[in-house]
């Protein structure tokens, strides 16, 4: 399984930071998608911007605590947990981590800093739509 970490502190209520990360109607923020089509409650899946899909399904939705999901396509299978906790300072941080399965030799090899460089992107996206 290959893993990816990734922790950010954000000046914001998180009641919305929440909102954005988990409302899947709203992602124009996104700078790596072209669309999300909602399946149902629990289903979800994401087109990048060349239209190729990766499929969600919902684990866990622990109000304003914690988000997990599986994730799907045919390159990869894992899953995703991002926590949330309120900071002394007022502050939210957000932490992520991603962990994968692949069979192709080629993703493996370029898995780890394909998932660190896509966790980076998702931040600065939400940063800029914090502001």
């Amino acid at each position: 399984m290959i893993s990816s970490n990734i922790k950010k502190e954000f000046n914001c209520n998180i009641e919305k930071l929440w909102s954005i990360i988990t409302d899947n109607t709203q992602y124009a923020w996104r700078s790596d998608l072209s669309k999300i089509e909602i399946i149902d409650d629990k289903h979800f899946v994401e087109y990048a911007k060349n239209n190729f899909p990766t499929y969600f399904t919902i684990t866990s939705k622990e109000y304003l605590k914690e988000y997990k999901f599986d994730i799907e396509n045919t390159n990869i299978k894992g899953k995703w947990v991002g926590v949330l906790k309120k900071l002394e300072n007022g502050n939210v941080r957000l932490d992520f981590t991603e962990e994968i399965e692949t069979n192709n030799f080629i993703m493996k090899l370029l898995a780890k800093q394909y998932l660190k460089s896509m966790q980076k992107r998702y931040m600065r996206d939400l940063e800029k739509e914090l502001q």
